[in-house]
Order: structure tokens, then C-alpha cells, then sequence
């Protein structure tokens, strides 16, 4: 089977990091953890770093801190994983849906203006596959109406837009190691951010509520265990100094697909001109004839994992039945996006000879 995506890392790389862990007995809040953080920080240039069990408890930490509970809402892009809005619903406030662009599969400014009103606490953008495209022009609309962002980078690590790194744009950013990213942990997540008074809220969320007052714990709000074990960490910091490499390898595999795709109609996700995209997901809208779920179902047969891209948030059977606000650009996404292997060695004239025969 081709799969959608391996890991970039070995057993060999972490091999005598993980000796010294079981030898040390140390397996948590260690010298790895600290140094991972670290590494987030360098490279992303923000000014502080949280490590989380996933990018869903992140989210969920981030929406905690900013106060938002029943009676709130949060505007969140449409075309996404339903954690995004999840984190929403579970606290009891209203995710409002606002639609993505057609061609970036990214939160439309127009419609975030139209979703704003005086009960809007937060805003949740969430880089479509890893692209940051028109994040800066949401950061603005939030500015101006003095909301705070949060950007759902759990794709996006190594991504940039205006030569800003995705973790250095919005107020809040959270990431995800999940096995589907560029770096995986096994499960797990981090923050960043440049605000002080936000920092501060996370330290003592993220450690059961903990503040050390004179040397001593004092239990100064209700928190929760949401840490990454030194062999988590090892695990990281291997593959976060090769993340560039790891891009830019994706990035040229990219371009061989849509060589060779695009005269067959595939249209690829835009990306923006002063965008560096760190092609988490390589995913393609099919041709009008093409029926996506019967390709996605040929290409299973002939050993080669696709998927959809995501998923319309506001049309799934939840949020549809409850809030009944379907988004019409998400909707079109969702049944019509599909998702290519992408990774090292990956032979994509074989897997496009194969899309071509359903395609005759």
C-alpha cells in the first residue's frame, strides 16, 4: 500500500536518546522537554512555547484563557477537521461557521466581517493543509474590532505568510504531531505566543491550576495534565531540525503532481504569492466529470491510500441539526477535494497513470 504520508523519523535517530531516558528514569519534565521548546520557539521566532497532548487540547486551552463560555461565540473556518469547532461547542458557546475561499480553502475576510457581532469572543482561523494564505488579513479585521485570534496551525508547522512564520501571526497558534503531520510525536501539540498575560494563563492551565509562590505550589485555578513525555520530545526535536528539508522535498513533489494533473483538469489548492507552504495535505478539487469518491475507491484498489480533503464543518449531521447554517463554498470543498500521497521516494508518475486510467 502507498500510504498518504510516513514518518520522518527512524527508530536508529532516537535509539540512544530513549536508552538514556530509561536509564535516567526521567520520563517527564526533563531536559528534552525543555530543549523542544526551545526549538519551537527558534523556529517559529515567537517569544514562548507550551507543549500540549494534541492540537485539539491546545485549541481548547487557548478558547479557556480568553474566558469564553456559554452565552460566547466564536467565528471559526468552515472547512476543517471538527475539532476546530468541538473546542467551541464544549464549552458551551456558539461556533459560528464562516465560509472559506473556493481556491485557498481559507477563511474569507468578507464573511468574517459579516459574522462579528457583540457576543463575538474569539476567532479561530485555521490554515487549510498547512497554508497560512490571508492570515494577515484576518489578523487586521480582528485588530480592528479588538478580537482575539487564534490560528489552528495544526497543519502548519514550517509554513509562512509575509515571511512570518505560522506560530508568530496570531495571538494564540496551535500545532499538532499527530502521525499525519510533518512532526509527529505519536499524539501531541503545542501553543505559541508573544502575549505575556496569555503565557501566564497557560503555564497555569496547562500544570493543574499551579502557581509557585516563594518556592511553593499554590493551587491558584482549576487546570489540567495535558504534558508530552521526554520520549515524545526526542521525537520532535529529531525532526524539527530537518523541517526544511522536509519542505522543501514536499514542495517539488507538489510540483511533479501538478505537471502532470492539471492537464487532466485537477485543480490545485491555491496558495498565496507571499505564502511558503509546507504542503502537509497535497490536495487537488477534481474535474467536474470526475466522481471524487469513485477515484478515491479505484485508487484504494490499486494499493494507493487517498482521502477526502475535510470536512464542512457546519454540514455535518450535528452542527447542521442544531445550528442550521450550512456554508456553500465548504460544502462544494468538501465533496469535490481529494488527498494525494505526498512524501520521499514516492513514485507519482505510477500513482498518475493509475488516476489517468479511471479517468479513461
Amino acid at each position: 500500500m502507498i500510504k498518504l504520508i510516513k514518518p520522518y523519523i527512524c527508530f536508529e535517530e532516537i535509539e540512544n536518546e530513549f536508552k538514556d531516558i530509561f536509564s535516567s528514569g526521567c520520563f517527564t519534565k526533563g531536559k528534552n522537554v525543555d530543549l523542544f521548546i526551545d526549538e519551537i520557539k527558534a523556529y517559529t521566532n515567537t517569544n514562548h512555547a507550551l507543549l500540549t497532548t494534541s492540537a485539539t487540547t491546545a485549541l481548547s486551552v487557548c478558547l479557556k484563557i480568553l474566558g469564553v463560555t456559554t452565552g460566547d461565540e466564536v467565528i471559526v473556518s468552515d472547512f476543517s477537521f471538527p475539532a476546530s469547532a468541538n473546542v467551541i461547542e464544549d464549552l458551551g458557546a456558539k461556533p459560528v461557521f464562516s465560509d472559506v475561499d473556493l481556491e485557498t480553502f481559507n477563511m474569507l475576510p468578507e464573511e468574517l466581517e459579516k459574522k462579528i457581532t457583540p457576543k463575538t469572543k474569539a476567532v479561530i482561523f485555521v490554515d487549510a493543509f498547512g497554508s497560512p494564505t490571508g492570515i494577515h488579513e484576518i489578523k487586521g479585521l480582528c485588530t480592528k474590532n479588538n478580537i482575539p485570534l487564534i490560528d489552528d496551525a495544526a497543519c502548519a508547522i514550517g509554513s509562512s505568510e509575509n515571511n512570518i512564520k505560522s506560530g508568530n501571526i496570531a495571538d494564540l497558534s496551535c500545532f499538532s504531531f499527530h502521525p499525519r503531520k510533518l512532526i509527529t510525536t505519536g499524539e501531541g501539540g503545542a501553543i505559541t505566543t508573544n502575549n505575556e498575560k496569555y503565557y501566564e494563563k497557560l503555564q497555569v492551565k496547562l500544570n493543574h491550576g499551579v502557581a509557585i509562590k516563594e518556592g511553593k505550589f499554590d493551587f491558584v485555578d482549576y487546570g489540567y495534565n495535558y504534558r508530552l513525555a521526554e520520549l515524545q520530545c526526542v521525537m520532535g526535536i529529531k525532526q524539527i531540525r530537518k523541517l526544511e528539508k522536509i519542505i522543501s522535498g514536499r514542495a517539488m513533489i507538489r510540483d511533479q503532481y501538478i505537471e502532470r494533473l492539471t492537464n487532466y483538469g485537477f485543480i490545485p489548492q491555491k496558495i498565496g504569492n507571499s505564502v511558503i507552504h509546507n504542503v502537509q495535505s497535497l490536495v487537488f478539487k477534481v474535474p467536474d466529470r470526475v466522481e471524487r469518491d469513485g477515484l478515491i475507491l479505484h485508487l484504494k484498489k490499486e494499493d494507493i491510500e487517498a482521502t477526502i480533503g475535510t470536512y464542512c464543518l457546519s454540514g455535518t449531521s450535528y452542527y447542521r441539526s442544531k445550528y442550521n447554517s450550512v456554508q456553500k463554498n465548504a460544502e462544494v470543498i468538501e465533496n469535490t477535494a481529494i488527498t494525494f500521497p505526498c512524501y520521499d521516494g514516492i513514485d507519482v508518475n505510477y500513482i498518475c497513470k493509475i488516476i489517468k486510467k479511471y479517468l479513461c
